[in-house]
């Protein structure tokens, strides 16, 4: 008997825990859900609800590298299939993006899929660009709303280039992204 209450408590844990992610995201605190998600990630490893919820979290609060576990776990349904493609694109493009700042590597003969997400639709403004002199920073329009556009640049220190991309609309910034 004492079995069956400690699995039914945990398990009504577990489900508050992933409600409470839920009620999180839905109210955009994406940077709590992902680090909430990652602290509980073993628990609940084999759940894709549960590694979509931790991923897109982790997504939008600009942690894209910890979507590397996600894409190789998400496996075992349709829509788990799509999100890991979804993040592959997005985490590849980073890191081919960060090559192309640092190690000038052209993106021209790359003709890869895309997303919505804004680090893709930066992504492909750099990749049209072509061959060219290196540049301290680059200024892209949006190809759907020209009241928005992106900064592109590399931050450096000492061990770490990191890509910063900042977004205005109508000059004035609204967000700023921080990709390493």
């Amino acid at each position: 008997m004492k079995i069956v209450l400690t699995l039914l408590l945990t398990l009504s844990l577990y489900a508050d825990l992933k409600q409470d992610m839920f009620n999180l995201y839905q109210n955009k605190k994406y940077e709590e859900v992902c680090n909430t998600g990652f602290d509980n990630f073993n628990s609940f490893r084999n759940d894709e609800e549960f590694v979509s919820l931790y991923a897109f979290a982790c997504l939008y609060s600009d942690y894209i590298d910890r979507l590397s576990i996600p894409i190789a776990m998400l496996k075992f349904s349709k829509e788990a299939r799509a999100n890991s493609a979804y993040f592959s694109i997005i985490f590849m493009q980073k890191k081919l993006l960060l090559h192309a700042l640092i190690d000038h590597y052209p993106l021209t003969s790359l003709d890869l899929p895309t997303t919505d997400y804004v680090l893709s639709k930066v992504f492909d403004l750099y990749a049209k660009i072509g061959e060219h002199e290196p540049r301290t920073f680059y200024l892209f329009e949006d190809e759907d709303d020209k009241k928005l556009t992106y900064k592109l640049y590399l931050e450096k220190d000492d061990r770490l280039s990191k890509i910063i991309i900042e977004e205005f609309y109508d000059s004035v910034n609204i967000k700023r992204h921080v990709y390493w």
